[in-house]
């Protein structure tokens, strides 16, 4: 993960996952594309961009545009970067000595500058507002944050101890019996519902972890719901 980290600025996960409905629209869609093909803009819908304007419009943001951070847009940079860094403590400490801790350093706070800079360039700014920053960061959240947590947190349990590994297929079962699935129930409770039943919190996160990289759970509003998906 470090190594792919420093390669990319932004790291999205595509779940194959398994749902016949879902891959029947898929499939649709994909045959449609190619018997509907006919040059470039197969499969464009009304209203899009056709390709040359918009390698004429991508050409003229690299030329012309070079837009530069605003004091509040490098202050709010900052201020994140320190907070992001802070929550990948916490989160390590939280889910103990086995965590493989997710590496955010100086290269991902240039990443987000270069993420602003870009989101400013398509609207043709000469200045990176607090605007462009906050979308930045949501795409990096919402990318490589979650890419980087799913593998240093629900990988591969034979990288845990073996007392440690029992303790987490536990605290899962018990969730399994816990949500039914496509309900929604609150996290914090179920932790100490799993807690007070003798799971220890670690190994509650982790189960957690791992059932959302299987796309068994979903997290929302914020992380403070779980919803069973499967």
């Amino acid at each position: 993960m470090t190594t792919i980290l420093s390669r990319f600025d932004l790291i999205f996960i595509v779940r194959d996952i398994r749902d016949e409905e879902r891959d029947r629209s898929i499939a649709k869609h994909v045959m449609s594309v190619h018997i509907n093909a006919s040059g470039v803009n197969a499969g464009a819908q009304e209203g899009d961009i056709d390709i040359a304007t918009m390698k004429k419009f991508v050409s003229y943001c690299r030329l012309k545009c070079a837009p530069r951070l605003s004091e509040a847009a490098a202050t709010m940079l900052s201020s994140q970067y320190v907070s992001i860094r802070e929550d990948v403590r916490r989160r390590t400490l939280e889910l103990g000595e086995d965590a493989q801790a997710v590496p955010i350093t100086v290269r991902q706070l240039e990443a987000l500058v270069r993420l602003s800079e870009s989101l400013a360039k398509m609207r043709l700014s000469a200045e990176v507002s607090s605007q462009d920053v906050q979308e930045a960061l949501r795409l990096f959240k919402v990318s490589t944050m979650a890419a980087a947590s799913a593998g240093s947190t629900a990988g591969d349990l034979g990288s845990l101890r073996p007392e440690t590994q029992q303790e987490v297929r536990r605290a899962e079962d018990f969730l399994k019996r816990r949500i039914a699935v496509r309900s929604t129930v609150n996290r914090k409770k179920v932790g100490e519902e799993a807690t007070g039943q003798g799971h220890p919190a670690t190994a509650v996160t982790r189960a957690i972890a791992i059932m959302a990289v299987r796309g068994e759970l979903q997290e929302k509003n914020r992380g403070f719901l779980l919803y069973r998906a499967r």
